[in-house]
């Protein structure tokens, strides 16, 4: 809150949106808040800034998380839209910042249809592409992977309905355990077995194939790759339990995310039944407060869990409980070559959110050590400094054309929270050693920069024969 008490906030957008989601009318909000009906008309049209007060009021009156309302008023946020309108495409245009601002603070549901739109068009470029060099066919236009993408970070990865049926079954599961130290995987398998009558065989990765895990209902089977190391096979069983026992709460809240089509619905289902399984073997209370005692230490919340390095790295993303919130993290997942293949946060994002990330962070070069935690802070342009820490993972049931340690996982959080954590401790956070980053190279205008990849968009270059920067994009 700190942060929006330091500064006049202007947030009339966002506080209309608000006040249509409750179905208030302004002379009811008004009346709620202490305020005059033509102060809060004055807010809500931008004449007026919010004053600290009065976001005290809307915390108190309606369970308002201040950290969320000084964010962007939906999915689609400045800087995000930003990216849209500097798209090849639109060169020429020029739209200004004040008109980017006002369509997110005051039209988020426009917004919103513009990001929607555009994420259907680069999908659609993409595809295309691979068309043209595959020599195929046609391909539908929806991508459901960044449906459901975008569905869960509109929620900030969490669902108190999901942590508070893991919770629950954690502690059935824990109930049942006929010794203290029983481990997990275990006990799921024996709830699987006496509650569903479901055995749990492991069979080679030769025989499963491109499976790593198979529900064979006709035999009452759970069927595991043996490429699965010991977390993941943990998971695997507790997501069978998940999809068991809760799978008529998993439909509905599938179904109440009015996905397009079905296989977008089905990977919905699969992501909420993998949150379910995190929320069972991570319960909710227990892993924020270990995360709290150990400084987010997250060697010894995976020992305390029986989890992988990435399943906890996960979790601290989803600690966004009213009563109980964790350090607000962001993650992100590449491989080698650079493809992203997971992006979550509980609070900001600092990345572009259509492309890679810049290669100054140290994401990138977590590669040469692998296995090891490698730190850094970061400043984007906007001034926002960052503390991180990335760690290369094995890829889940590799075959025999993937090597060991091909996926890295970058963990991070604004530079106010890194007092937190444990990685931090003896850096100086007052003057820190910060290093420059940009968003993807068509929108940083950070120069010179060696690792450039592309110009920025809107930018004159500057080659000439009579010099040579560092940059092989050199700009105006």
């Amino acid at each position: 809150m700190n942060a929006a008490v330091d500064r006049k906030l202007f947030l009339g957008g966002r506080l209309k949106r608000l006040r249509r989601d409750l179905d208030l009318s302004q002379t009811a909000m008004a009346a709620d808040l202490g305020v005059s009906p033509s102060y809060l008309n004055h807010i809500e049209r931008n004449q007026r800034p919010v004053s600290a007060q009065l976001l005290l009021r809307l915390a108190e009156t309606y369970d308002v998380d201040l950290r969320n309302l000084g964010q962007s008023g939906g999915p689609a946020s400045e800087a995000e839209l930003a990216e849209v309108f500097a798209d090849p495409l639109l060169q020429g245009l020029a739209v200004p910042r004040h008109e980017i601002m006002q369509l997110a603070e005051d039209q988020p549901a426009a917004a919103d249809a513009v990001l929607r739109l555009y994420r259907a068009f680069t999908d659609r470029r993409v595809r295309d592409r691979a068309e043209v060099e595959a020599g195929g066919g046609a391909a539908p236009t929806d991508s459901p992977s960044e449906w459901v993408r975008e569905y869960v970070q509109s929620r900030h990865n969490h669902f108190p309905d999901l942590d508070a049926l893991g919770e629950a079954l954690h502690d059935a599961l824990r109930a049942e355990a006929p010794a203290p130290d029983e481990g997990f995987e275990a006990l799921t398998r024996a709830r699987l077995f006496a509650r569903h009558g479901l055995t749990v065989r492991t069979l080679p990765a030769e025989v499963m194939v491109e499976w790593t895990r198979r529900f064979d209902p006709h035999r009452g089977r759970l069927l595991l790759s043996d490429a699965l190391g010991p977390s993941s096979r943990a998971f695997a069983v507790a997501n069978q339990l998940a999809l068991m026992e809760h799978g008529a709460e998993l439909q509905t809240l599938t179904d109440a995310a009015n996905a397009p089509d079905a296989p977008t619905r089905n990977l919905l289902k699969a992501s909420l039944a993998n949150t379910l399984a995190a929320a069972v073997l991570m319960p909710y209370a227990a892993f924020q407060r270990t995360a709290e005692e150990t400084g987010y230490d997250l060697a010894r919340l995976q020992a305390r869990f029986g989890v992988g390095f990435e399943q906890a790295a996960h979790r601290l993303t989803t600690l966004s409980r009213q009563t109980a919130r964790g350090v607000p993290f962001f993650l992100m997942r590449v491989d080698q070559a650079g493809n992203v293949s997971k992006r979550y946060a509980s609070g900001a994002f600092p990345f572009s959110r259509f492309g890679g990330a810049c290669p100054r962070w140290r994401l990138h070069s977590a590669f040469r050590t692998p296995g090891r935690i490698v730190t850094q802070i970061i400043e984007t342009p906007d001034g926002g400094r960052w503390f991180t820490l990335a760690r290369t993972v094995d890829r889940q049931g590799q075959d025999a054309f993937t090597e060991g340690h091909d996926l890295a996982i970058g963990l991070g959080c604004e530079l106010k929270h890194a007092h937190r954590l444990i990685y931090a401790r003896g850096l100086d956070l007052q003057k820190p050693e910060v290093t420059p980053i940009g968003p993807a190279c068509r929108l940083c205008e950070r120069h010179p920069c060696a690792e450039r990849a592309a110009p920025p968009v809107g930018r004159a270059l500057t080659v000439d024969d009579w010099s040579k920067s560092v940059s092989p994009y050199p700009f105006a």
